[in-house]
């Protein structure tokens, strides 16, 4: 490998690749692709310099390998102009646990239905609770495309790069300064795709869209004009806006227009003719998680599909590639094909994904959890709350504690885990019509090998925040 790496690290790798000055030579692709996920794992789990030095190696590994992270912005710009047609919904994945092997057969799934467009995505909120910084994710990602085959564009996403409403109260300045350090950390790591999020500014006791959604278009420019200023050479990052929290009351034509046209003014004034968003993220009835019942069950919500196809074309009257469905993965599984009738361009999916772990975990492992949920987080139990709407809410924050104990599950369980995803995965791809998008993304994706920083690396991290005031 090279004598500056560790011994674990030389080890993983031994002679089947060489680093030298910023760039990796491959002797033996079949046993790197054998052997990456013993990077990928110290790139989560070993100690500081093991980490930097196994998510660099990575990242150089799958660029020299041909997967190479890009930006969806150029297919989702040409959609807008009608040059792609909306007949497919590209879905964006939050990999909360064992994102490597969840990646894995996403690529397997895609490989075989030469399937393009699918996004991974981890959110401010996630990447506290699963303890997974932007270099870690993408070394998860980018380490299971080697490991697959894949080559070709991979895009990873930073999804609700979210304002506290709260901390912003407090401190304006603090907040919109931890949004900005955040998304140059996560391009610097790969993410040339940035959900920025806003909305928790809209004011509905204003009078009128223009001056509800003022504060959410100002801002959203503000960080629009912080992402080119910070993007790569080559790269212009797909952007998102935000019109309406999640959750909440569903989002109207009237909303979205005085969004973006606030927007578009805003960016205008900064000058340079800056390249702007590429969709727009509306609320059409669903909540992040799924509602909650007594009995830990998640209870049925309903999209309204109507809606989602109107504010689509809206959206796509102004450019755009159309709207974009969060908080979905709960959903009835029949529900998936009408987010393609309505000409979605994008749909969130995550919650699914981790109960699908943890109800396949062993019992003591599952047991652990549970316990350090009542021991760590009981002060948050809501008075009306059962115990099973408790422990559903709040599992979610065990998963960075219990990232070593995923790691080390038997292959026999990790193996019901993995088969039961790649089924999942394959259902969701084949509903979303993403069977031979790869044609769409090699026509429009300029997917530049961008050459990482090794002092990005080698850097301090940053520290994991204070999330639960945060969307997922």
């Amino acid at each position: 490998m090279t004598a500056e790496a560790p011994s674990s690290i030389q080890s993983a790798l031994g002679s089947a690749a060489h680093y030298s000055n910023g760039a990796v030579h491959i002797a033996d692709e079949s046993a790197v692709r054998s052997n990456i996920g013993q990077l990928v794992r110290l790139a989560g789990l070993g100690n500081e310099t093991e980490q930097a030095w196994a998510r660099y190696l990575v990242r150089l590994i799958a660029l020299e390998l041909g997967a190479i992270p890009a930006s969806i912005h150029e297919l989702y710009m040409a959609r807008g102009r009608g040059e792609v047609p909306p007949t497919f919904t590209v879905p964006a994945m939050n990999l909360r646990v064992l994102a490597y092997e969840a990646a894995r057969a996403v690529f397997r799934v895609a490989k075989r239905m030469e399937a393009g467009a699918f996004i991974f995505e981890i959110a401010r909120s996630e990447i506290g609770y699963t303890a997974q910084r932007p270099a870690e994710y993408a070394a998860n990602i980018l380490g299971a495309a080697v490991a697959e085959g894949y080559r070709g564009p991979v895009f990873i996403q930073g999804d609700h790069f979210q304002i506290s409403a709260s901390r912003y109260k407090q401190d304006a300045d603090k907040e919109i300064a931890a949004v900005e350090e955040l998304t140059a950390e996560a391009l610097q790591a790969g993410f040339f795709n940035i959900d920025v999020d806003t909305s928790t500014l809209v004011d509905i006791h204003l009078d009128g869209e223009r001056a509800q959604q003022a504060m959410n278009a100002e801002l959203s420019a503000h960080f629009t004009q912080f992402i080119r200023k910070h993007e790569p050479a080559g790269v212009s990052v797909s952007i998102g806006g935000e019109i309406g929290e999640v959750g909440s009351q569903n989002s109207t034509e009237e909303e979205l227009r005085a969004y973006v046209d606030g927007y578009q003014e805003a960016l205008a004034a900064k000058g340079d003719g800056l390249e702007g968003l590429s969709k727009i993220s509306i609320q059409t009835g669903t909540s992040h998680g799924g509602v909650v019942l007594p009995d830990g069950s998640v209870a049925q919500v309903k999209v309204d599909f109507d809606t989602l196809l109107q504010l689509s074309r809206v959206a796509r009257s102004y450019g755009y590639a159309g709207a974009v469905q969060h908080g979905a993965s709960t959903l009835p599984q029949d529900a998936f094909g009408k987010f393609v009738e309505a000409e979605a361009c994008e749909v969130h999916l995550a919650t699914n994904f981790q109960n699908m772990v943890f109800e396949r975990l062993p019992k003591p492992y599952l047991s652990a959890i549970y316990a350090y949920v009542n021991k760590h987080y009981s002060v948050d139990r809501k008075a009306n709350h059962t115990n099973e709407q408790f422990l559903y809410e709040n599992r979610k924050r065990a998963i960075g504690p219990f990232k070593e104990a995923m790691w080390d599950l038997s292959a026999e369980d990790r193996d019901k885990i993995t088969a039961a995803w790649e089924q999942q995965f394959a259902t969701l791809f084949e509903l979303l019509a993403l069977a031979g998008t790869r044609r769409y993304v090699d026509q429009t994706t300029n997917a530049a090998k961008i050459a990482p920083q090794r002092s990005f690396y080698f850097g301090k991290e940053a520290e994991q925040e204070e999330v639960k005031d945060l969307s997922d």
